[in-house]
């Protein structure tokens, strides 16, 4: 560090340099304890000189710890500043970390807009319901909207049996065969047509994958079922009569109705 009798034209104190930087004086001692922003020069007296150089490196910082960096991670992350090219790299990195933290931003503002039309849509405050549409919004689940038409037990009962991989594959396992016999419907393809049928098959395996074989669960799936309505994600729902009488069609032909049961077990 250069050291000087008298301050020369060009370098600042750190009282001017904080003031002309829009920062504390306490804040320029800290950062060069720190090692992140130490003085350019020293007078005599020991007073610490700063110059535009570092107006400028101490921009970098600040940008950085207003993206959320540590202290630890801005020391690594600062360029030197000897070359053009140097000041271009440096400002071409603050440009791309700004831009990543815009985006991070933006999903995250969707995430609260999206999270706030749940809860307005919910009859009641559940905070452990909030919970999981928020964990749901993080893992960018396209199904998110589901979960507010759960009650408490079926959703206790979803998180003892599946974790976060077995639960989006069974969802995208699901999507997949709503898709398909939506566009059966679409094209007109009547619901005792075999390959109607062997997608209702594998649907209502589906099902049953998803229940674990307890029919008592079925009345509750066909009301969260009927409730969704003009949802994100509709395309991904069939018309009720069309999976209905292909649903039928199927029971007829293995000679068993699981409703009857779960209709005797409530009577």
């Amino acid at each position: 560090m250069a050291k000087y009798t008298a301050i020369p034209q060009g370098y600042m104190t750190v009282g001017e340099a904080a003031k002309k930087m829009g920062v504390t004086v306490r804040t320029l001692q800290y950062y060069d304890k720190e090692g992140l922003l130490s003085p350019s020069a020293e007078s005599s007296g020991g007073r610490r000189l700063y110059t535009d150089k570092d107006f400028v490196k101490l921009h970098q910082i600040l940008s950085l710890k207003s993206l959320g960096f540590s202290l630890e991670d801005i020391k690594k992350r600062l360029i030197s500043l000897d070359t053009p090219a140097d000041v271009a790299e440096a400002l071409t990195k603050q440009a791309d970390e700004i831009r990543c933290k815009i985006e991070q931003l933006s999903e995250t503002l969707t995430a609260i807009e999206q999270l706030k039309a749940e809860v307005l849509q919910m009859q009641s405050v559940d905070f452990k319901k909030y919970a999981d549409i928020i964990v749901n919004l993080q893992m960018k689940n396209e199904f998110y909207y589901l979960l507010k038409w759960f009650d408490t037990e079926t959703l206790d009962y979803i998180r003892s049996r599946f974790d976060k991989e077995s639960g989006l594959d069974f969802l995208e396992r699901f999507q997949r065969l709503s898709n398909g016999l939506l566009q059966l419907e679409k094209d007109g393809i009547p619901p005792e047509s075999e390959e109607c049928q062997q997608l209702t098959g594998t649907y209502w395996s589906l099902i049953l994958e998803f229940t674990g074989g307890d029919m008592s669960l079925l009345p509750k799936l066909m009301e969260i079922g009927s409730s969704i309505k003009n949802e994100p994600g509709g395309q991904s729902q069939i018309t009720g009569a069309y999976l209905e009488s292909a649903l039928h069609i199927y029971f007829s032909k293995l000679g068993v109705n699981p409703f009857d049961g779960v209709s005797q077990n409530e009577d």
